[in-house]
Protein backbone atom coordinates (compact mmCIF):
# COMPACT_ATOMS: atom_id res chain seq x y z
CA UNK A 1 0.00 0.00 0.00
CA UNK A 2 1.02 3.52 -0.58
CA UNK A 3 2.58 5.88 2.07
CA UNK A 4 -0.45 6.99 4.09
CA UNK A 5 0.75 10.57 4.46
CA UNK A 6 1.32 10.92 1.36
CA UNK A 7 -1.68 9.66 -0.25
CA UNK A 8 -3.64 12.81 2.46
CA UNK A 9 -1.15 15.11 0.75
CA UNK A 10 -3.05 14.64 -2.41
CA UNK A 11 -6.22 15.32 -1.62
CA UNK A 12 -6.44 19.27 -2.39
CA UNK A 13 -4.91 18.39 -5.79
CA UNK A 14 -6.91 15.71 -6.58
CA UNK A 15 -10.24 17.59 -4.97
CA UNK A 16 -9.30 20.60 -7.04
CA UNK A 17 -9.58 18.26 -10.55
CA UNK A 18 -12.48 16.57 -9.66
CA UNK A 19 -14.28 19.80 -9.56
CA UNK A 20 -12.89 20.90 -12.52
CA UNK A 21 -13.70 17.98 -14.34
CA UNK A 22 -16.73 16.57 -12.88
CA UNK A 23 -18.81 18.74 -15.07
CA UNK A 24 -22.06 18.75 -17.64
CA UNK A 25 -19.69 19.99 -20.26
CA UNK A 26 -17.44 17.43 -20.60
CA UNK A 27 -20.34 15.20 -21.27
CA UNK A 28 -20.49 15.66 -25.28
CA UNK A 29 -18.01 13.37 -26.38
CA UNK A 30 -18.44 10.55 -23.61
CA UNK A 31 -20.20 7.92 -23.74
CA UNK A 32 -22.60 8.61 -20.97
CA UNK A 33 -24.02 11.17 -23.18
CA UNK A 34 -25.98 8.52 -24.84
CA UNK A 35 -28.34 7.44 -21.88
CA UNK A 36 -28.44 11.23 -20.95
CA UNK A 37 -31.02 11.29 -24.19
CA UNK A 38 -33.26 9.47 -21.58
CA UNK A 39 -35.47 10.54 -18.52
CA UNK A 40 -37.37 7.49 -17.10
CA UNK A 41 -35.57 5.40 -15.00
CA UNK A 42 -35.59 2.34 -16.61
CA UNK A 43 -34.59 3.66 -20.12
CA UNK A 44 -31.46 5.56 -18.39
CA UNK A 45 -30.14 2.31 -17.06
CA UNK A 46 -31.18 -0.11 -20.10
CA UNK A 47 -29.18 2.69 -22.51
CA UNK A 48 -26.80 2.91 -19.57
CA UNK A 49 -25.58 -0.95 -19.41
CA UNK A 50 -25.31 -1.35 -23.00
CA UNK A 51 -23.71 1.67 -24.16
CA UNK A 52 -21.06 0.61 -20.93
CA UNK A 53 -20.98 -2.60 -22.47
CA UNK A 54 -19.56 -1.46 -26.14
CA UNK A 55 -17.79 1.63 -24.55
CA UNK A 56 -14.23 0.10 -25.85
CA UNK A 57 -11.87 1.81 -28.59
CA UNK A 58 -12.75 4.96 -30.92
CA UNK A 59 -14.98 7.24 -28.96
CA UNK A 60 -16.64 8.43 -31.88
CA UNK A 61 -17.89 4.55 -33.11
CA UNK A 62 -18.94 4.34 -29.47
CA UNK A 63 -20.99 7.05 -30.00
CA UNK A 64 -22.17 6.43 -33.41
CA UNK A 65 -22.93 3.03 -32.31
CA UNK A 66 -24.79 4.21 -29.15
CA UNK A 67 -27.04 6.20 -31.49
CA UNK A 68 -27.77 2.80 -33.27
CA UNK A 69 -28.63 0.94 -30.08
CA UNK A 70 -31.13 4.04 -29.25
CA UNK A 71 -32.72 3.46 -32.75
CA UNK A 72 -32.90 -0.20 -32.52
CA UNK A 73 -34.68 -0.39 -29.28
CA UNK A 74 -36.92 2.57 -31.02
CA UNK A 75 -36.22 4.92 -28.51
CA UNK A 76 -38.42 3.42 -25.89
CA UNK A 77 -35.61 1.22 -24.00
CA UNK A 78 -37.93 -0.36 -21.04
CA UNK A 79 -40.78 -0.72 -23.85
CA UNK A 80 -38.70 -2.35 -26.59
CA UNK A 81 -36.98 -4.94 -23.83
CA UNK A 82 -40.29 -6.13 -22.10
CA UNK A 83 -42.49 -6.36 -25.47
CA UNK A 84 -39.93 -7.23 -28.03
CA UNK A 85 -41.42 -9.84 -30.20
CA UNK A 86 -38.56 -12.53 -32.55
CA UNK A 87 -39.47 -10.35 -35.80
CA UNK A 88 -38.62 -6.69 -33.65
CA UNK A 89 -35.14 -8.18 -32.99
CA UNK A 90 -34.24 -8.13 -36.67
CA UNK A 91 -33.84 -5.02 -36.09
CA UNK A 92 -30.69 -6.08 -35.00
CA UNK A 93 -29.07 -7.21 -38.44
CA UNK A 94 -25.54 -5.77 -39.01
CA UNK A 95 -25.30 -4.27 -35.58
CA UNK A 96 -21.20 -4.48 -34.67
CA UNK A 97 -18.89 -2.95 -32.80
CA UNK A 98 -15.66 -4.07 -32.38
CA UNK A 99 -16.27 -7.83 -31.50
CA UNK A 100 -20.00 -7.37 -30.30
CA UNK A 101 -22.45 -8.58 -32.91
CA UNK A 102 -26.02 -8.42 -33.63
CA UNK A 103 -26.24 -12.07 -32.16
CA UNK A 104 -24.72 -10.74 -28.60
CA UNK A 105 -27.06 -7.34 -28.83
CA UNK A 106 -30.27 -10.42 -29.57
CA UNK A 107 -29.04 -11.98 -26.35
CA UNK A 108 -28.18 -9.49 -24.38
CA UNK A 109 -31.84 -8.35 -25.48
CA UNK A 110 -33.42 -10.97 -24.22
CA UNK A 111 -31.60 -11.56 -21.15
CA UNK A 112 -32.42 -8.04 -19.88
CA UNK A 113 -36.14 -8.76 -20.38
CA UNK A 114 -35.52 -12.09 -18.31
CA UNK A 115 -33.68 -9.23 -15.18
CA UNK A 116 -36.81 -7.12 -15.51
CA UNK A 117 -39.82 -10.25 -15.35
CA UNK A 118 -37.77 -12.64 -13.10
CA UNK A 119 -35.52 -10.66 -10.56
CA UNK A 120 -37.28 -7.23 -10.31
CA UNK A 121 -34.84 -5.12 -12.54
CA UNK A 122 -31.07 -4.42 -13.10
CA UNK A 123 -31.10 -2.36 -9.51
CA UNK A 124 -32.48 -5.18 -7.49
CA UNK A 125 -29.62 -7.82 -8.30
CA UNK A 126 -26.80 -5.27 -7.14
CA UNK A 127 -28.35 -4.13 -4.19
CA UNK A 128 -29.20 -8.14 -3.37
CA UNK A 129 -26.02 -9.07 -3.75
CA UNK A 130 -23.91 -6.21 -2.62
CA UNK A 131 -21.36 -7.32 0.80
CA UNK A 132 -20.79 -4.45 3.00
CA UNK A 133 -17.38 -3.28 1.36
CA UNK A 134 -17.89 -3.75 -1.63
CA UNK A 135 -20.20 -4.31 -5.11
CA UNK A 136 -17.49 -6.22 -6.51
CA UNK A 137 -18.99 -9.87 -5.43
CA UNK A 138 -22.62 -8.21 -7.20
CA UNK A 139 -20.94 -8.20 -10.45
CA UNK A 140 -19.97 -11.63 -10.48
CA UNK A 141 -23.73 -12.46 -9.23
CA UNK A 142 -25.27 -10.35 -12.08
CA UNK A 143 -22.96 -11.86 -14.77
CA UNK A 144 -24.11 -15.54 -13.24
CA UNK A 145 -27.73 -14.01 -13.12
CA UNK A 146 -27.58 -12.52 -16.80
CA UNK A 147 -26.22 -15.64 -18.76
CA UNK A 148 -29.13 -18.27 -17.47
CA UNK A 149 -30.71 -18.37 -20.75
CA UNK A 150 -29.15 -20.15 -23.50
CA UNK A 151 -26.05 -18.13 -25.35
CA UNK A 152 -23.68 -18.80 -27.06
CA UNK A 153 -20.56 -19.01 -25.40
CA UNK A 154 -18.45 -15.96 -26.63
CA UNK A 155 -21.15 -13.61 -25.48
CA UNK A 156 -19.80 -14.28 -21.94
CA UNK A 157 -17.04 -12.07 -22.46
CA UNK A 158 -18.96 -8.66 -23.30
CA UNK A 159 -19.59 -8.63 -19.10
CA UNK A 160 -16.19 -9.06 -17.07
CA UNK A 161 -16.19 -10.33 -13.75
CA UNK A 162 -14.01 -9.86 -11.21
CA UNK A 163 -13.75 -13.12 -9.66
CA UNK A 164 -11.80 -14.20 -12.64
CA UNK A 165 -9.51 -11.09 -11.57
CA UNK A 166 -10.71 -8.87 -14.39
CA UNK A 167 -10.62 -5.07 -13.72
CA UNK A 168 -14.09 -4.95 -15.01
CA UNK A 169 -13.70 -1.51 -16.06
CA UNK A 170 -16.77 -1.24 -17.86
CA UNK A 171 -19.71 -2.14 -15.50
CA UNK A 172 -17.95 -0.49 -12.61
CA UNK A 173 -17.96 3.09 -15.06
CA UNK A 174 -22.03 1.85 -15.64
CA UNK A 175 -22.38 1.18 -11.74
CA UNK A 176 -20.50 4.72 -11.21
CA UNK A 177 -22.98 6.51 -13.13
CA UNK A 178 -26.16 4.52 -12.01
CA UNK A 179 -25.10 4.93 -8.21
CA UNK A 180 -23.18 8.02 -7.74
CA UNK A 181 -25.23 11.23 -7.12
CA UNK A 182 -24.14 15.02 -6.32
CA UNK A 183 -25.49 18.25 -8.11
CA UNK A 184 -23.43 18.47 -10.99
CA UNK A 185 -25.71 16.33 -13.58
CA UNK A 186 -23.49 13.90 -14.39
CA UNK A 187 -23.56 11.14 -13.10
CA UNK A 188 -27.35 10.26 -12.64
CA UNK A 189 -27.72 8.50 -9.24
CA UNK A 190 -31.01 6.82 -9.89
CA UNK A 191 -30.10 3.73 -8.23
CA UNK A 192 -30.97 4.84 -4.39
CA UNK A 193 -30.81 1.80 -2.72
CA UNK A 194 -26.53 1.42 -3.18
CA UNK A 195 -24.27 3.37 -1.47
CA UNK A 196 -21.50 5.86 -3.69
CA UNK A 197 -19.01 4.28 -1.04
CA UNK A 198 -18.88 0.93 -2.32
CA UNK A 199 -18.54 1.91 -5.96
CA UNK A 200 -14.90 0.58 -7.67
CA UNK A 201 -12.61 2.74 -10.13
CA UNK A 202 -13.32 1.87 -13.47
CA UNK A 203 -9.53 1.35 -13.99
CA UNK A 204 -7.74 1.40 -17.51
CA UNK A 205 -4.63 1.82 -19.17
CA UNK A 206 -5.03 5.51 -18.87
CA UNK A 207 -6.36 5.80 -15.40
CA UNK A 208 -4.08 2.73 -13.77
CA UNK A 209 -1.28 4.99 -15.36
CA UNK A 210 -2.41 8.20 -13.97
CA UNK A 211 -2.83 6.46 -10.58
CA UNK A 212 0.68 4.90 -10.32
CA UNK A 213 2.30 8.50 -11.38
CA UNK A 214 0.55 9.66 -8.63
CA UNK A 215 1.59 6.55 -6.02
CA UNK A 216 -2.49 5.61 -5.57
CA UNK A 217 -1.18 2.10 -7.51
CA UNK A 218 1.66 0.37 -7.13
CA UNK A 219 0.73 -3.00 -8.62
CA UNK A 220 1.61 -3.14 -13.08
CA UNK A 221 -1.41 -4.78 -14.46
CA UNK A 222 -4.66 -3.25 -14.20
CA UNK A 223 -6.77 -5.94 -13.03
CA UNK A 224 -9.21 -7.09 -10.11
CA UNK A 225 -6.31 -6.51 -7.54
CA UNK A 226 -5.51 -3.52 -8.86
CA UNK A 227 -8.80 -2.23 -8.51
CA UNK A 228 -8.80 -3.33 -4.71
CA UNK A 229 -5.59 -1.76 -3.89
CA UNK A 230 -6.94 1.80 -6.22
CA UNK A 231 -10.04 1.85 -4.03
CA UNK A 232 -8.22 1.26 -0.70
CA UNK A 233 -6.20 4.57 -1.63
CA UNK A 234 -9.03 6.70 -2.92
CA UNK A 235 -11.25 5.65 0.16
CA UNK A 236 -8.83 7.41 2.70
CA UNK A 237 -9.06 10.62 0.05
CA UNK A 238 -13.03 10.17 0.84
CA UNK A 239 -14.92 7.01 1.97
CA UNK A 240 -18.50 8.13 1.17
CA UNK A 241 -17.32 9.22 -2.63
CA UNK A 242 -14.24 7.65 -3.64
CA UNK A 243 -14.99 7.08 -7.15
CA UNK A 244 -15.20 10.94 -6.99
CA UNK A 245 -11.74 10.68 -8.12
CA UNK A 246 -12.21 8.86 -11.37
CA UNK A 247 -12.85 12.60 -13.01
CA UNK A 248 -9.37 13.49 -11.86
CA UNK A 249 -7.59 10.60 -12.96
CA UNK A 250 -9.40 10.44 -16.49
CA UNK A 251 -8.86 14.16 -16.68
CA UNK A 252 -5.27 14.61 -16.00
CA UNK A 253 -4.58 11.91 -18.35
CA UNK A 254 -7.65 12.95 -21.45
CA UNK A 255 -6.77 17.04 -21.06
CA UNK A 256 -3.41 17.48 -19.36
CA UNK A 257 -1.38 14.98 -20.54
CA UNK A 258 0.13 14.52 -16.96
Amino acid sequence: MANLSKIRKLKPFLDEKVELYNQFKFIATDPISIPHKFQKKEDIEIVGFLIATIAWGNRKSILNNGDKLCEILQFEPFDFIVNHTEQDLKACKGFVHRTFNAEDLKYFIRALKFIYEEHNGLESIFQKHQTKNSLQPAIHQFKSIFFQLDHEKRAEKHVSDPEKNSAAKRINMFLRWMIRRDTNGVDFGIWKSLSPSLLSCPLDVHSGRIARELGLLQRMQNDAKAVNELDTNLRLLDPKDPVKYDFALFGLGAFENF
